[in-house]
């Protein structure tokens, strides 16, 4: 519906104040600016200049929490033996106990890294711990990164269902967007690390952005990028394949590093942001 001007009883309203206006379509080009602008502002004034992004499922759960799922649909198949019904939602539980280890395991991670960030001696250089902001793998960061006392981001996303912001997220450091092509760019734009863990379709649609962007070279940044979970990633992609039909260069296939533990992934990116964020351009560490 087109904007139609409402005079009210006090009289003329400010434009930016006119909040008829302001979610109108015509107001459109206005709210893509104000999510590009309160961000950036927010992120200048808490001097926040280097990230550490997490992508992965909003659908894994805590291993506490998937054990006393299993635990309920193996009570309920016992009660109910030939209910077809209670064998799915124990396959489920089973699948949500095997996927659980990646929760722990993306908490972990951001816990390491919110741990060495915080031990490093240049205040101008913080590896912040930022997710999507929603449940899942965002939470498991987010969560991780509080447990070390550490500031960490969170870009939640407004969604008719699935999404709502978790507890862990720094207040301050709280974001909620409306257009997913911004949420995208201010994931992006301090981004100066990527940890993929196993995900769905927005998993994907994120991960291969940013893949294009690195590739191509529109993202200057040294990008180091690991998909974590190899006998996940190399059931769900063929990159060798890409190769094979000539749909991408070999070389492109080390523009990410699948690993499969914490302790590899942390190895990894530690090594990575110290040679090429950490390092002065006569060889000295920043921080040593």
């Amino acid at each position: 519906m087109k904007y139609r001007y409402q005079p009210t009883a006090e009289g003329p309203v400010k434009a930016y104040e006119n909040k008829d206006f302001i979610h109108s379509p015509e107001a459109r080009t206005v709210r893509v600016l104000c999510e590009f602008l309160e961000p950036g502002a927010r992120f200048e004034a808490l001097n926040i200049k280097d990230t550490v992004v997490f992508f992965g499922s909003a659908r894994v759960v805590p291993t506490e929490q998937a054990a006393l799922m299993l635990k309920k649909a193996e009570e309920e198949k016992a009660a109910d033996p030939a209910n077809p019904l209670c064998e799915g939602k124990r396959l489920a539980a089973v699948r949500a106990v095997e996927l659980s280890r990646y929760y722990e395991d993306a908490a972990d991670l951001a816990a390491r890294i919110t741990r060495w960030s915080k031990e490093l001696k240049d205040p101008e250089h913080r590896f912040i711990v930022c997710s999507g902001g929603g449940p899942g793998i965002m939470e498991a960061a987010n969560r991780g990164a509080s447990r070390e006392h550490g500031a960490t981001i969170g870009l939640n996303i407004s969604l008719p269902h699935e999404q709502y912001a978790n507890p862990y997220i720094s207040r301050e450091m709280t974001f909620e967007f409306h257009y997913f092509f911004m949420r995208k760019f201010w994931f992006v734009y301090l981004a100066k690390a990527l940890i993929v863990f196993p995900g769905g379709f927005g998993t994907m649609d994120e991960l291969f952005e940013l893949l294009t962007l690195v590739q191509t070279g529109k993202h200057k940044n040294r990008m180091p990028i690991v998909l974590f979970g190899a006998s996940y990633w190399r059931e769900i992609l063929n990159f060798d394949a890409l190769v094979k039909w000539g749909m991408v260069s070999p070389r492109d296939l080390s523009l990410f590093k699948i690993c499969e533990t914490v302790d590899e992934a942390f190895d990894y990116l530690r090594e990575e942001l110290t040679q090429h964020h950490l390092v002065k351009p006569n060889g000295e560490e920043e921080n040593s």
